[in-house]
């Protein structure tokens, strides 16, 4: 699986952490930053880039990581094409792939140990989008109000 990573400063370590899992998983991982700690940095600079190649390649998924996930989730979720998931626990990693087919989890490292994320990654990608029509029904209209403004 192609895979597309960006954090802030507070999901630097994460991140590393995490990249070096994917990879020995067999995982490509693209790293769109930040390659240093800088406690000023913004996440949007990191995170968009990450979910705009997510978008770009519509058979890799993104990853976002922040210290709540919620700001980076947002940023994310700016991005045409993105839906991004902030997941708290594997439950919530399935349904977000099963259910609204999410193409990028966010995830708080402040919120969970370097071994619970990896958990929550490894089944957000292990995890199929279930394709039945209700779910394919709702995002379709969920695409069209972000591209034309209106259901």
């Amino acid at each position: 699986m192609r895979l597309h990573i960006g954090s802030d400063h507070a999901g630097l370590e994460l991140k590393a952490i995490l990249i070096d899992h994917l990879r020995k998983s067999g995982h490509e991982v693209t790293d769109h930053g930040p390659h240093e700690y800088d406690a000023l940095d913004d996440y949007p600079v990191f995170c968009i880039p990450a979910a705009e190649a997510t978008a770009q390649d519509p058979q890799s998924l993104g990853i976002v990581l922040g210290g709540s996930g919620n700001g980076e989730q947002m940023a994310a979720n700016k991005v045409e094409g993105i839906r991004a998931a902030l997941v708290w626990s594997v439950e919530i990693a399935k349904l977000a792939r099963e259910h609204n087919n999410a193409n990028v989890i966010s995830l708080g490292g402040r919120m969970h140990t370097p071994e619970v994320c990896k958990e929550l990654i490894d089944a957000f990608i292990a995890t199929p989008f279930t394709n039945d029509e209700r779910h394919v029904r709702r995002i379709k209209l969920i695409s069209k109000y972000e591209t034309k403004g209106s259901l």
